[in-house]
């Protein structure tokens, strides 16, 4: 056996490329992270985590107390009728889990944590996969051709690599009836509030963005990469509806940043193929579920406990045994009925469920256990 350090290409600079690539550096393989991005993305909703195991995850990277120090969350979110009159109350406790913060926040600590041990190329993508006996040879838009040990898409729901090595991505992406998007654009209330009509949501002030779309609406074609037009689709769904939503979507023109997306969920029958193997959501994503960031970085651990005391080989199969149960476990999640109900009395029901403290627990006690947040980590020799 060579005493060479494992060499690993991470396609994605988000939360679980970073992640992995924190833990791959430890056990000392050699880390290359490529990001189809100009610089680092530091927009994006809030995400949270929940559970002892979570905790302890981000206590080793050694960025528990700056999370802390950077996190959000924890405020009450009024749901509203069309005369802005409260009639429920999103509670932040449920929303934010054990600890919130910024996705992009997170993203710049696990960056600063791993851009000295870790090359990231920035405004880059991979354009061909070619496996060999020995690695896999690696072409990229503007980068030299190299030759990895291993290759890991960590690129998200829209994975490239996953188009790339296991196929296109209509083969494993399934649309589930909603789009969300996030804007960051100029507040409307000082306060925290939701407001819904039949199959449409829009919140301001919100744990998660500074406005929050969610809608209704079979499979949408538009460019993802476009600004402009992510705007007119949801100026387009939202268009006629009541309390000061025609005074928030005014505003849309002049927001700093906008994010469309369906809410999706990603499966597939294995997660890797030869020596190239997929990561968070590009794994198996449910778009909105509460455990993808969590599961991420449970995954990432493993990931990169396996490679470093086993062949590639050999850690896929204990990577995807320890991992896929909880992938399993969480696919019948779709919080857009939750979020958007389609009917009136669906919204009624919503809403008397957030009355209910006990059963919002015991919701909020699945999304721990789904999201791996009772999984007991093995000790790797990093």
């Amino acid at each position: 056996m060579t005493n060479k350090p494992l060499s690993v290409l991470i396609s994605g600079a988000g939360v679980a490329g970073p992640a992995l690539a924190c833990w791959l550096a430890r056990s000392g393989a050699t880390v290359t992270v490529v990001e189809k991005a100009p610089v680092l993305r530091t927009g994006g909703q809030a995400v949270d985590f929940k559970g002892e195991t979570h905790l302890e995850l981000l206590r080793r990277m050694g960025i528990l107390e700056e999370i802390r120090r950077r996190r959000t969350g924890g405020a009450d979110q009024k749901v509203i009728d069309s005369d802005g009159r409260r009639i429920a109350v999103m509670p932040g406790w449920f929303t934010g889990g054990d600890l919130e913060v910024l996705r992009g926040d997170l993203a710049e600590i696990l960056y600063e944590r791993t851009r000295d041990t870790c090359r990231y190329s920035f405004g880059d993508s991979i354009t061909s996969l070619t496996e060999t006996a020995s690695g896999v040879h690696v072409t990229f838009e503007s980068g030299a051709p190299r030759t990895f040990d291993v290759v890991v898409g960590a690129d998200g729901i829209h994975s490239n690599v996953r188009r790339l090595a296991f196929g296109p991505e209509s083969d494993h992406v399934t649309h589930r009836g909603h789009y969300y998007a996030l804007v960051d654009m100029e507040p409307v209330v000082d306060e925290p509030v939701m407001y819904n009509e039949p199959g449409r949501l829009v919140a301001v002030g919100g744990p998660k963005a500074p406005a929050f779309f969610c809608f209704a609406s079979p499979e949408l074609t538009y460019d993802r990469y476009s600004a402009a037009e992510q705007k007119q689709v949801l100026a387009d769904a939202f268009r006629g509806m009541g309390w000061r939503t025609p005074e928030i979507l005014a505003k849309l023109d002049r927001a700093k940043d906008v994010h469309l997306d369906s809410i999706a969920r990603v499966a597939l029958e294995r997660f890797s193929k030869g020596r190239i193997v997929l990561l968070g959501d590009a794994a198996a994503a449910n778009t909105l579920g509460g455990v993808g960031t969590g599961l991420a970085l449970v995954a990432a651990y493993v990931l990169a406990g396996e490679l470093s005391r086993a062949d590639h080989a050999t850690a896929f199969e204990r990577y995807e045994a320890t991992i896929r149960p909880f992938v399993k476990a969480a696919g019948g999640n779709n919080a857009g009925p939750f979020l958007a109900p389609r009917t009136r009395g669906g919204i009624w029901l919503r809403n008397q469920l957030l009355k209910r403290r006990l059963l919002l627990s015991s919701m909020a006690k699945t999304g721990e256990k789904l999201a791996g947040g009772h999984f007991e980590l093995p000790d790797y020799a990093w």
